[in-house]
């Protein structure tokens, strides 16, 4: 080996491992490089977003609810508007000092300060709210202590300037801003618009940074006003008109309706008892919210019997003018169904006689008829029953009225059950099938104006938040639900029944038309499935008009505590009453 040999490769060994050094050194200053492009880069929104999320806050903004309008004479004027309120909100993450906070919010909106303090002290939220329908003044006097995470939120609240007036009808909106019951909730997409949104950057105390270009504004599009069909002095003195029938009936509960022949249009509809809207919260018994008559169905009684007698006649199995042996009674499925006493027992009966004494072996044998037989029922005869019933009459389905929680009533099967031949007996003088009130005058409408079934309905037209108006036309369903024929033979037999009751001689017969039918339905006992021999409701569907039917009216009285029969009693006078009203202030035209 050269003596100076291993000399040589100390300083060769020193250069490569410099050189390693200078590699490793390079390397790992170029992933920084790299992370750092990636970073500073590819991730610089992400982690933009992450500086900013805690001083980023996202806003709901309300859409301006629209207003509810009803007819007025010669005008429409509006019944449901919107107060502008605040809803008071924190955001915990921000909030300095909760027990302080608590202490204001008790001094301004009552309330138990240890409930604030608890709220504002939530964890992994950023929003909790605090109270609601704050005044002007209320929402100033906190914002004013500049608070960090307090705000406050304009929100539209509902005020019904007519108190309870058509409160079933119209509904009420929640403290979540949503529209339930009536046409609050049945419009509520139309009447509620859509929700504008705000993200915006904020200072430490949770107020958006205006200028701040990460603040995304989009603005709210207000909703739809809603013109009803509704005449506001028809539906107060509906109103009025029940409740004094009710009174007299001693009965607590009621429902009346008015709706126009030939366009379904409904002028006015209530139900007793009621309440006030605006203080919904007050009420203890959620039921009166309802409709009762859109969305309680009853057994609606006798005054099913000119619609079999519409259905027989629409089939040729009866003629108007018919007359046949009645026997007071008939022995169905080994049960027996009779008529009241003042029929005046076996004999010759028209079909005039069937509806103005009320008989319900007249309804039977009708269905007999049906049946292609003169005693008995056949599978064939519930069948077309069954079928003028739901499609003709379109019993067993909703409407389509603009209404929340509406009912489809219940029609039995015409194949299946106990009993069947009772049962469809049954239902000929309207027991063992329920219909609403709504029901039975969109029935009665279509076999009074010729034929045509029209969808019941409460809105006139939609006024968008740009202000176009779209008027709604009446929608027809169904045509051919009864000839022309068989309408003015109906007209003429419940105009002969009207005319010999005592209570008709008030009308003017030779100017106007008036008929009607009343109905004394037993109460079913859900306990034992059969029927209360004390409890009834009173029912009574009629008409008003010129040469033709202009206005179709119900009234049901539940369970009247009044002598006489329930329809005759207590339903009847209503109707009686509503008749004069609208011939008298109503512009119902003349023959």
């Amino acid at each position: 080996m050269h003596p100076y040999s291993s000399g040589f490769a100390k300083p060769i060994k020193a250069v490569l491992r410099a050189r390693l050094w200078y590699v490793v050194v390079m390397m790992v200053l170029g992933v920084f490089l790299v992370r750092l492009f990636y970073l500073q880069i590819i991730k610089h929104d992400y982690y933009r977003r992450v500086a900013n999320a805690g001083h980023l806050k996202e806003y709901e903004i309300n859409a301006k609810r629209g207003v509810i309008l009803a007819h007025d004479g010669n005008q429409t004027v509006p019944i449901v508007l919107d107060q502008t309120l605040y809803t008071i909100y924190a955001d915990p993450s921000i909030v300095k000092d909760p027990g302080r906070t608590a202490g204001t919010l008790h001094e301004l909106f009552g309330g138990d300060s240890d409930d604030y303090e608890k709220k504002l002290r939530t964890k992994d939220t950023r929003y909790v709210v605090l109270a609601r329908k704050a005044t002007k003044g209320q929402k100033d006097a906190l914002l004013t202590k500049k608070y960090p995470g307090i705000g406050a939120q304009e929100q539209q609240y509902r005020t019904y300037p007519n108190g309870a007036l058509a409160s079933q009808l119209l509904g009420f909106v929640n403290d979540d801003g949503a529209g339930v019951y009536g046409v609050e909730q049945a419009l509520n997409k139309q009447l509620s618009g859509t929700k504008g949104e705000l993200k915006a950057v904020t200072d430490v105390r949770g107020v958006p940074l205006a200028a701040n270009t990460d603040n995304i504004l989009i603005q709210p599009v207000s909703g739809s006003d809603v013109v009803l069909t509704v005449d506001m002095a028809m539906q107060k003195q509906l109103e009025d008109i029940l409740k004094t029938g009710l009174d007299r009936a001693k009965a607590t509960q009621g429902s009346a309706l008015i709706m126009e022949a030939n366009t379904g249009a409904i002028k006015a509809m209530a139900n007793l008892p009621t309440f006030d809207p605006g203080n919904y919260a007050d009420v203890p018994d959620a039921s009166v919210f309802t409709n009762a008559a859109a969305s309680t169905p009853l057994e609606v009684g006798s005054v099913m019997k000119p619609l079999t007698a519409a259905a027989a006649l629409q089939k040729g199995a009866i003629a108007a003018d018919a007359v046949h042996y009645d026997p007071a009674q008939y022995k169905i499925d080994g049960f027996t169904i009779r008529n009241i006493e003042e029929d005046g027992g076996g004999g010759d009966k028209s079909i005039a006689d069937i509806l103005n004494l009320s008989l319900n072996t007249g309804a039977t044998w009708m269905l007999m008829r049906m049946s292609g037989s003169d005693d008995h029922i056949t599978q064939a005869g519930r069948d077309y029953w069954y079928d003028f019933m739901t499609n003709k009459y379109r019993f067993g389905r909703q409407t389509g009225v603009e209404q929340g929680y509406e009912a489809p009533g219940i029609v039995p099967d015409p194949d299946n059950g106990y009993a069947r031949d009772l049962t469809y007996a049954n239902t000929t003088f309207g027991q063992a099938m329920m219909a609403t009130p709504l029901q039975m005058a969109a029935a009665y409408a279509a076999v009074l104006n010729g034929g045509t079934y029209y969808q019941p309905r409460l809105v006139d037209a939609y006024v968008s938040a740009s202000g176009k108006t779209t008027a709604v036309a009446p929608k027809v369903v169904q045509k051919g639900v009864v000839s022309q024929r068989v309408s003015s033979e109906i007209t003429q037999l419940m105009q002969f029944t009207v005319q010999h009751h005592s209570f008709a001689r008030g009308f003017d017969q030779n100017a106007y038309t008036v008929g009607g039918k009343t109905g004394t339905a037993q109460i079913a006992d859900p306990k034992t499935g059969t029927y209360y021999g004390d409890k009834y409701n009173g029912t009574y569907v009629g008409f008003v008009g010129g040469a033709h039917a202009q206005y179709v009216i119900v009234v049901v009285v539940n369970e009247p505590k009044v002598g006489g029969y329930a329809g005759t009693a207590a339903a009847q006078p209503v109707f009686g009453d509503l008749a004069h009203m609208l011939l008298d202030k109503f512009n119902v035209t003349p023959k």
